[in-house]
């Protein structure tokens, strides 16, 4: 074999070592990069504050609330996947199924950061994103407060403190703003609030089924799962 085409191919195996490293890196630590973005977002907040409208702050507010609440779920306390797996879908398989650590990227990144991040940028140019963020931000706080605690017959999970601190006056002024300011137009409601549902219900419990594979290899670390489901 030449050596050019042995080079190419050790180079080809080192990069894709590599890009894996980043990408289990990414899977296992995007929630502590949200919290520092969550910081940088509060910074950017301060520093612009006078030239932002109300609307718009409510928007980067909502994006920072955003970070805080994943921080909860994932890293302080952080057994938001365990409790998913074990609670929601009785599995013997707490550490990957049916909710595993790609997925938790790709719903939370690939589609949170997204959308709170474009309805902050968009600001009432496209009302709708707003709506849209709102919704999904009402839904946490029903679930977080009722049905993971009623299923998992608890007073706490992990994520239910961020939904009352940030996420509820985010939602109330929210509702407040555009009531009173009558901002939002019918075309604003009309693609928001059915987008809003569609992400609550298919954006994440049935993205997690789609998705769900019992000999995946993107497991959670023990620290995210609950107590009783930690080995060592």
């Amino acid at each position: 074999m030449a050596r050019g085409t042995i080079r190419r191919k050790s180079c080809c195996i080192i990069f894709s070592v590599k890009s894996r490293y980043k990408l289990n890196f990414l899977r296992n630590h995007w929630y502590d990069i949200g919290g520092l973005l969550a910081v940088a977002t509060l910074l950017y907040v301060g520093l612009n504050f006078p030239f932002f409208s109300d609307y718009q702050l409510l928007m980067w507010l909502s994006l920072a609330s955003l970070f805080l609440h994943q921080l909860e779920e994932y890293r302080i306390p952080g057994t938001f996947p365990g409790m998913i797996n074990r609670v929601m879908f009785n599995s013997k398989l707490p550490h990957k199924y049916p909710l595993n650590s790609n997925t938790s990227f790709i719903i939370n990144v690939g589609l949170g950061w997204v959308i709170y991040f474009l309805a902050a940028v968009a600001g009432e140019n496209h009302l709708w994103l707003g709506i849209t963020s709102i919704l999904i931000s009402l839904g946490n706080i029903i679930a977080h407060t009722f049905i993971f605690n009623i299923r998992g017959k608890t007073i706490y999970n992990a994520g239910l403190v961020s939904c009352w601190l940030f996420f509820a006056p985010v939602v109330y002024y929210f509702v407040r703003l555009i009531a009173e300011g009558n901002v939002a137009t019918t075309l604003d409601y009309f693609i928001g609030i059915p987008l809003g549902i569609l992400i609550n219900v298919f954006g994440v419990f049935k993205l997690i089924s789609w998705l769900a594979d019992k000999n995946s290899t993107y497991t959670f670390l023990p620290r995210n799962l609950l107590l009783n489901d930690r080995k060592g």
